[in-house]
């Protein structure tokens, strides 16, 4: 590693201490909003059994039940993923290593 990206990183997690200890001119804040994902409705738009849905994306079995039942809501990089299944689904199943029919 480089002096100087030694220093940017360095710089930065200064920054970010001083930010999160209250100096709100070291930093910016962003928050993205990620939209709710309907994955009962999602899967079925793409014609999968909640099995097929689950091994193809690699989600549990009982996760996914859970999350169309209401049980428990996607999180995080879940939600990130619907998401891009939603709106791209080939893509994620190119980037799997899956042809798309």
């Amino acid at each position: 590693m480089t002096k100087k990206a030694f220093n940017a990183i360095r710089e930065g997690l200064e920054d970010a201490i001083a930010y999160a200890s209250g100096d709100k001119s070291k930093g910016e804040k962003h928050k993205v909003k990620i939209e709710e994902i309907d994955v009962r409705t999602l899967r079925n738009r793409l014609g999968l059994t909640q099995k097929q849905f689950a091994k193809l994306f690699g989600v549990s079995l009982a996760t996914l039940r859970n999350w169309e039942q209401g049980r428990r809501r996607p999180e995080g990089p879940a939600m990130v993923l619907l998401n891009v299944i939603q709106r791209e689904p080939e893509a994620v199943l190119r980037a799997l290593g899956y042809k798309a029919a």
